[in-house]
This record gives C-alpha cells, sequence and structure tokens, in this order.
C-alpha cells in the first residue's frame, strides 16, 4: 500500500518524542520539513498516553494528523515473581493501552480524510520475549497483534499501518535500572537511534509492513518463527545464555 508523501507540509505526530527512539524519529521528520507535534509528558504538546482524555486533548490541539507514530513506552526489567502488581498495572497502562488510546484518538481523523500512515513502535521482545522482560514482553507483544489485525481491518481505507521492531537501541529506557539489568542487555552493543530513525520514516513514507533495526531482528523473526530452539541458540551466541537458558 502506498504510504505518505513526506516533505513539507506533512503534519506528523510522535509520541515519547522527549529522548531516544522518539526525539530521533521527530528530529528526522523535521529535517525533512514537515510540522512535527513532539508529545511526551513535559514537552511542548503535554500529555499522559495512559490517559485516554490526555492524548485525545494533544492530537486535538495538534490538529490533522497525517503520520502518527505510536512510540511512547517504558521498561521495567525483573523477574516476573519479583514485579509488583503496580508495575504491571503501569506497563500495560502506558506501553500497551497507551498505543490503544493515542490510535484510538488520531483514527478518526485520518479515516475521515482517507489518508495517513500509523507507525506503531514495539520491540523486537514483541517478537521473542526475555527472561526477566515477560511483562515488557508481553507489552509489545500486544501492540504487535493490535497492529497487525489494525493493517487488514484498514485496508482500503487509505490509512496504513506500519509495525517497527527495534533491538537494543541507545537511549534513556533504562537508566532508572542498570543495576538489575539482566547480563543478556549489553549495553555496550546497543545501536543508535539515528539510523532507526530514517528506516522509520522510509517506512513511512513507503508504506512498509514492518520495519526491523538493526537486520538481525529481522533474522530473529524469520528462525523463530520456523524453529524457536534455533533461534534460542541464535540468541545465546548474539548475546548471552541468560537470554535463552
Amino acid at each position: 500500500m502506498p504510504g505518505v508523501q513526506i516533505g513539507p507540509g506533512t503534519r506528523v505526530l510522535v509520541t515519547g518524542a522527549s529522548r531516544g527512539i522518539g526525539q530521533a524519529v521527530a528530529n528526522a521528520f523535521a529535517a525533512r520539513g514537515c510540522e512535527v507535534g513532539r508529545v511526551s509528558r513535559s514537552g511542548e504538546l503535554a500529555a499522559d498516553v495512559a490517559d485516554p482524555d490526555s492524548i485525545a486533548a494533544a492530537v486535538s490541539a495538534f490538529g490533522a494528523v497525517d503520520v502518527l507514530v505510536a512510540n511512547a513506552g517504558i521498561a521495567h526489567y525483573m523477574p516476573f515473581n519479583d514485579m509488583p502488581l503496580a508495575t504491571i498495572e503501569e506497563l500495560t497502562r502506558v506501553n500497551w493501552m497507551g498505543t490503544v488510546n493515542t490510535v484510538r484518538a488520531a483514527l478518526p481523523g485520518m479515516l475521515e480524510r482517507r489518508r495517513g500512515q500509523i507507525a506503531i513502535v514495539s520491540s523486537g521482545a514483541g517478537i521473542r520475549s526475555f527472561p526477566n522482560a515477560a511483562v515488557y514482553g508481553a507489552t509489545k507483544a500486544a501492540q504487535r497483534g493490535f497492529g497487525e489485525a489494525l493493517r487488514h481491518e484498514l485496508k482500503g481505507s487509505g490509512v496504513g499501518v506500519t509495525m517497527v521492531y527495534p533491538g537494543q537501541i541507545h537511549s534513556g529506557l533504562h537508566d532508572h535500572e542498570r543495576e538489575r539489568m539482566p547480563s543478556w542487555y549489553r549495553p555496550d552493543r546497543t545501536s543508535p537511534p539515528e539510523p532507526l530513525a530514517e528506516a522509520i520514516v522510509a517506512g513511512v513514507e513507503k508504506g512498509s509492513r514492518e520495519v526491523f533495526y538493526p537486520r538481525n531482528v529481522r533474522l530473529l523473526r524469520i528462525v523463530h518463527g520456523l524453529q524457536p530452539g534455533l533461534a534460542d541458540l541464535m540468541l545465546r551466541r548474539i548475546m548471552d545464555r541468560s537470554a535463552a537458558p
């Protein structure tokens, strides 16, 4: 399906735009001359995606949306048995319901204009979840299932969906939990967010179904889908044995 022509006058709304992937994506669209609305809890368009009224007000304040990048998210890594229920609920409200709230706020206007592209930033963990990230992975898998079905529902409407699957990206996502990160998480091997942001812009413009970055995330999807045991072996070698004990 054709995507959205990116350039001056294209109206792009990005959630979680104050840092990391969201900031890089907003900057990449702005560099192409787009009108960019940067949504974050303390940004120029202040909103909490976990609150449907809050994100709806931000979308309304921005106006017409040609491209929606549902990126806002949080992470808490720890064994499931140790994770407080309140933390599980927070991850669910922000990562999963935050995506639903964001898309629900912007989609009616896009359908009315019969044009637009929605990019949902999931994670490699949405393809294959990891130890100590069971709940985080579950929220990202929920995004994946939602986006894949939504793309089919919107066929012929003029609105497309691009799913985005980043691997380990350099950002401040884990600044609050550095001391308890699992050994498979390798900050020395994280990828910069800027190339991912450029890949998202290109994917939106082409109307791509999926964007993977770095490339080994696509390989993970293929191998895990065919033979999960082989994917476990691959992850032990690439990351650490703790990724697939």
